[in-house]
């Protein structure tokens, strides 16, 4: 995971609507109200109180009518929003922060949370940026029966290995920008590959131009960004539509 492109910002205009409760041990912002059908998004480096994942949040429980959960899975560390909008990222040390929030460290409440919610929703999806990326393919495991989510989809994942690509065994959407050091040709053509060799449902949207955390964070005043983060919502809401509800 490259420091800086994980790091870029904009935050979107707008004020989120959702409200914030506990579940299974963890602060969550929830958006919508639909009893049977759910989503845990799994947010960026940014944690769950970033403007953008709140927004989006609400836009998948609009859209998608779904209710939405972004859980805190920073253990209450949030990093700072200014400097990082600045571009100030000397003033973050990315590094110390991804070993305090591991994979092995972070999994086992990510699979709680999972299987909270799955007792209470007919369906329930997981939708993960960024770090949020290993996180829905591990939700989607085959090692999980039965599966403790429907659906996955992803952009600009990070922290993935082959194995949590070769494991997955739901629907899985894809977005992928076309710069990007965490997901790059290699790792896309292997999922591509992977997924259609075992007859899983995939969704595959590339972005031409984009940079890696383009479609949670990208600037809407830069030429492609705010059309391409639009895209990539639709193309989220269609696939909770489909595999989801």
């Amino acid at each position: 995971m490259s420091s800086n492109c994980c790091l870029q910002s904009f935050a979107w205009t707008g004020t989120p609507t959702g409200r914030v409760d506990t579940i299974a041990n963890l602060p969550s912002y929830i958006s919508g109200n639909n009893k049977n059908a759910a989503v845990i998004l799994i947010s960026d480096v940014l944690g769950w109180t970033f403007p953008n994942i709140r927004l989006l949040a609400d836009h998948y429980a609009r859209e998608a009518d779904v209710t939405v959960y972004v859980p805190d899975v920073f253990d209450g560390e949030v990093l700072p929003f200014e400097p990082i909008l600045k571009g100030e990222f000397d003033k973050i040390d990315l590094p110390a922060f991804l070993e305090r929030h591991s994979r092995e460290k972070r999994e086992p409440a990510i699979f709680e949370y999972a299987r909270h919610l799955r007792a209470e929703f007919r369906k329930l999806s997981a939708i993960g940026f960024c770090y949020g990326g290993w996180a829905v393919f591990r939700l989607g495991a085959a090692e999980h029966q039965p599966p403790l989510v429907d659906c996955i989809s992803t952009a600009h994942p990070s922290l993935l290995t082959k194995q949590d690509i070769d494991e997955v065994c739901v629907p899985t959407l894809i977005l992928a920008p076309e710069f990007d050091p965490a997901f790059g040709v290699e790792m896309k053509l292997y999922a591509f590959e992977s997924l259609q060799k075992r007859a899983i449902p995939l969704g595959y949207h590339f972005f031409p131009g984009q940079e890696h955390g383009s479609l949670v964070r990208g600037d809407e005043a830069k030429a492609g960004e705010r059309e391409s983060m639009a895209r990539a919502k639709d193309s989220a809401v269609t696939w909770l539509k489909q595999f989801g509800k």
